[in-house]
């Protein structure tokens, strides 16, 4: 076995803000011997101090290539859904884009948000009581079998016309991102648990995925309607580069357990995992909630708060920030202005936010600044509601009277999120003993869709408070 140095010093986490993690705490023994609860079941591996730092190197990156790319296709349904909002304009007012907008077009957004968001809690709920019963190959694989059948079916009704049909396609719509949501919170969750025994490096692969996912969706979205005039067409091509996304992805995750350096953790994982033996399956079928909490509570809530005030202003609001320009009928106030500034320089930004992680980690998990650092964040909220967002009926003021500012607040608000939302992520299972560390990843994405999910109701509230 080769010394991956890289890994043994975690050079990306500087260990003065870490002092109490998992990883250091089983330094002095081989491959992690258990020091929890349970420790009692699981037999002693070796006493050599520096055992646990053994491992194969990650030849070419490949394992960290693939959870970058399971990163990116967790969040391609969400993402591909909310930036294809011409399309829905387009099924939803009579086949029109520009005439003149039904209800459901106009609330459509929100809805979105609500019908993703809630199957979400459920799904991630669901997912920390089967933390013990499925393995993580089950749970993952499933879910993404679900999410490439809907979206398949999504696609499939580009080219149906829906004119006479539209509250059912809009109902239908609804419970097809609910499905979607829900198999994609169970892989998130699923997924990042399962990081929680690999070196920190591969959670922030995860994580930094995601906010690829967001980028690519942006970009293909802006140059399909560069190069395609109908809109079913454009629309076609861009939901079916999602299907092959998440096609890639099954495959990339059945190659896992080939490659050494991965199954070097995963077997690891099996000796101190909770339900690594079936005595400590019965004994702890469901993970205790208690020590969990007890270690992680104060990041599960910077997680929150990060994504509640994400998600208030985008892309509910954000989307719908005219450009100041807009009777000079240029391409770029009336075509490419929302998709550029609310989506692709939003995740643009976020990406540079959850990739800047991997280089810095400040504050800690236990630095007071994190938490102050979220509560800062509430700021965005009126910065966003005071541009050109149309249409105003309560306050018809704009204050940010220049196209420069939703710029640059989509910018703070991505860079903000990604950073910010990413340190606790990573913090969370590695501040909990090992034998937990797989349902704490559960339970910080579950504060994660929490947000959302109370985030997508309050953003009802401030579209319609404009």
């Amino acid at each position: 076995m080769k010394m991956n140095h890289a890994e043994a010093a975690h050079p990306s986490v500087n260990s003065s803000y870490l002092p109490n993690l998992h990883d250091e705490q089983s330094a002095t023994e081989d491959e992690g011997e258990d020091c929890g609860p349970s420790a009692s079941l699981v037999p002693k591996l070796s006493s050599t101090p520096l055992a646990v730092r053994f491992s194969p190197e990650d030849s070419y990156n490949l394992v960290y290539i693939i959870f970058f790319v399971m990163g990116i296709s967790s969040l391609l349904p969400w993402n591909f859904f909310i930036t294809a909002r011409d399309y829905w304009t387009y099924k939803l007012n009579n086949n029109t884009v520009h005439g003149e907008q039904s209800d459901l077009s106009v609330n459509f957004e929100s809805y979105l948000s609500v019908a993703s968001t809630v199957p979400s809690l459920l799904f991630l709920i669901l997912n920390y009581f089967l933390v013990n019963r499925l393995s993580p190959n089950f749970r993952i694989l499933s879910s993404l079998i679900v999410m490439l059948l809907v979206f398949v079916l999504t696609t499939a009704l580009v080219k149906v016309d829906v004119s006479d049909r539209r509250t059912e396609f809009f109902v239908g719509t609804l419970a097809s991102l609910a499905v979607l949501s829900g198999a994609s919170n169970l892989l998130c969750g699923s997924v990042f648990g399962f990081t929680g025994y690999f070196p920190m490096r591969i959670s922030q692969a995860l994580i930094a995925g995601q906010a690829m996912g967001g980028t690519l969706s942006a970009v293909a979205s802006v140059v399909n309607l560069a190069v395609t005039e109908d809109i079913t067409n454009s629309t076609l091509y861009y939901f079916l580069t999602a299907d092959v996304c998440i096609l890639l992805c099954i495959i990339a995750y059945l190659l896992l357990p080939k490659l050494a350096y991965s199954s070097h953790y995963i077997q690891a994982a099996k000796r101190v995992g909770p339900g690594s033996i079936s005595e400590s399956r019965t004994a702890h079928a469901v993970p205790p909630l208690q020590p969990i909490l007890k270690k992680a509570w104060v990041l599960g809530l910077s997680v929150f708060g990060v994504f509640f005030v994400t998600i208030s202003v985008f892309p509910s609001v954000s989307s719908g920030i005219q450009s100041m320009n807009k009777d000079s009928n240029s391409p770029w106030t009336t075509t490419y202005f929302m998709p550029i500034t609310s989506f692709l320089l939003y995740n643009v930004a976020d990406f540079c936010g959850r990739q800047a992680t991997a280089w810095v980690q400040v504050p800690g998990p236990t630095s007071p600044v994190l938490p102050v650092l979220v509560l800062c964040r509430v700021v965005l909220l009126p910065l966003f509601v005071l541009c050109n967002y149309q249409p105003r009926d309560h306050h018809p003021t704009v204050v940010f009277n220049s196209d420069v500012y939703p710029i640059v607040f989509n910018c703070l608000l991505g860079l903000s999120n990604g950073y910010l939302g990413t340190l606790p992520m990573i913090y969370g299972p590695k501040v909990v003993p090992r034998e937990v560390a797989e349902a704490t990843g559960v339970v910080m994405t579950f504060f994660l869709a929490l947000g959302l999910a109370a985030g997508s109701a309050f953003s009802v509230l401030v579209v319609h408070s404009i």
